[in-house]
């Protein structure tokens, strides 16, 4: 491990987004900001992420930098997936970038990538590091809910109301695809949500069979029309399945609708911007008590400390009895 500086009293803090963009990062931004500043700390904004850090696109915010940002979606600061920060030398510019503008501590607002990565660069030098978790698949351990996430669940139910419609006019079978390759949650909660029939997701090691259930169950029985959420998938998607019943079921009408980015975007809702501003304040109250190399939470609508280790874990369930409700509400 490359012994540090950041031993010494933390001054001035460094806040980035990084990886997808998730409605609310610009609250947790304005958080983050303002709660540092509200306790003594310097503020130095990142832009593109980790990116940034490596190319010194880094300026000092104040208060009025993040007035009338709680309402946008995206992120003010930018953002960028970046492969130079997943090499040493990569890792080693972004460092020397932090001496340079005399950054002590690094808060990080992403996902699992993001957070993996801010990992790695505190154990290489010691960088003190706090994660936000941005991401609108919550997918991360150690909290109930996500930045961005109940904007896209509420996205994806306002879309699907509307295919709704245009479903039952035509008397057709829907497969609407939804982001969440490697998580169901999205596709899961948004189907409660939205009265769909069926979800299909990578967490149910039913999902081959599920097809041939949901024909048997919903439309040959009594339904002329029905709306069954797909979890992104390039091998199992949206196409596979409607593909699938075309072939199978050739007197059946049916279309595949793809979301995509549509999801990501929007003014966040109250509940990600009640979230991102708590993870915010939060994150300072974390640095202030010498937390380190975590992510902030909320379980339980309590404020936690989750080890970067143990946030970034895939194996976050759905709840089986979320899949059962939905078999019951969708006869």
């Amino acid at each position: 491990m490359y012994m540090s500086m950041f031993k010494r009293k933390i001054e001035c803090i460094g806040v980035l987004t990084s990886g997808g963009d998730a409605p609310g990062m610009n609250a947790a931004i304005r958080a983050v900001t303002r709660a540092a500043i509200a306790n003594g700390f310097r503020v130095m904004a990142v832009y593109r992420g980790y990116e940034g850090l490596i190319n010194n696109e880094i300026r000092e915010f104040s208060t009025e930098d993040v007035s009338n940002i709680i309402q946008r979606g995206g992120t003010i600061l930018k953002t960028a997936r970046s492969r130079d920060f997943e090499t040493p030398e990569g890792r080693r510019k972004a460092y020397d970038n932090m001496l340079l503008r005399g950054i002590d501590a690094l808060v990080v607002i992403g996902g699992n990538g993001s957070l993996t990565g801010a990992r790695i660069f505190a154990e290489e030098y010691d960088v003190p590091c706090i994660g936000l978790p941005g991401t609108i698949d919550n997918d991360l351990n150690g909290t109930d809910s996500t930045i961005g996430y109940d904007t896209t669940l509420n996205t994806i139910m306002e879309c699907v109301d509307k295919i709704r419609d245009t479903a039952t006019s035509h008397e057709r079978i829907f497969f609407v695809e939804v982001m969440g390759r490697d998580a169901g949650f999205l596709a899961q909660n948004s189907a409660i949500a939205a009265g769909a029939e069926a979800a299909i997701i990578p967490e149910d090691a039913t999902g081959a069979n599920q097809l041939e259930h949901f024909i048997g169950r919903g439309i040959r029985k009594s339904k002329n029309s029905s709306i069954v959420l797909v979890s992104e998938s390039p091998r199992c998607g949206a196409m596979y399945y409607a593909e699938r019943v075309k072939r199978e079921y050739p007197e059946y009408d049916v279309r595949v609708s793809i979301l995509g980015h549509l999801q990501r975007g929007g003014s966040p809702s109250a509940g990600d911007r009640i979230l991102a501003s708590r993870l915010g304040v939060g994150a300072i109250q974390a640095i202030l008590e010498g937390q380190r190399n975590v992510m902030i939470g909320i379980k339980n609508d309590e404020v936690v400390y989750v080890p970067f280790s143990n946030a970034i874990k895939s194996d976050k369930p759905v709840k089986k009895e979320l899949i059962d409700d939905l078999a019951v509400l969708s006869i």
